[in-house]
């Protein structure tokens, strides 16, 4: 889905994201896993989780060490990456539920690629993948319904 988000908005974004400590459960660090079933998970689990840590959206992105936070870049591109005959970004929306917004951002930071995908939180049940409902406990993504109190909370 697209959003106009301008550079610099962006870039900021990135920087306040790569503040963090850590990840978190709405915040997610990849370098360049790109499997489509991991993001559609995750699609899941961050959108859950933004909606027990108050925000607005959850992001995953690539192109950061999860660890330091440098900026590795990225070989990932949303654009040109299929599952099967079907693009990634309309498999993705087929085969969650309900269907919420997403978006990814390609930017280039000290000539390096980084892909940011933002998330809109949940509203009014939780986001399913394939037909099941994903959840962050810390920095882990996990079934939500093996956290009853966070299935509950949701």
């Amino acid at each position: 889905m697209t959003a106009d988000r301008s550079k610099a908005y962006l870039q900021a974004l990135l920087r306040e994201l790569c503040a963090l400590p850590f990840e978190t459960e709405w915040v997610e660090f990849k370098h360049n896993k790109a499997d489509p079933e991991e993001i559609g998970e995750y699609i899941s689990a961050l959108s859950n989780s933004a909606v027990l840590c108050g925000k607005n959206s959850a992001y995953l992105v690539w192109g950061v060490d999860d660890k330091t936070h440098n900026i590795p870049g990225t070989t990932f591109s949303p654009a040109e990456t299929k599952k099967g005959n079907e693009e990634l970004e309309s498999w993705l929306l087929r085969l969650l539920a309900p269907r919420i917004h997403f978006c990814f951002y390609t930017l280039e930071v000290n000539e390096k690629t980084v892909v940011i995908l933002e998330i809109n939180r949940a509203t009014n049940k939780p986001v399913q993948f394939q037909g099941v409902e994903f959840i962050r406990v810390g920095s882990y993504k996990k079934k939500l319904k093996e956290y009853p109190e966070k299935e509950r909370a949701l």
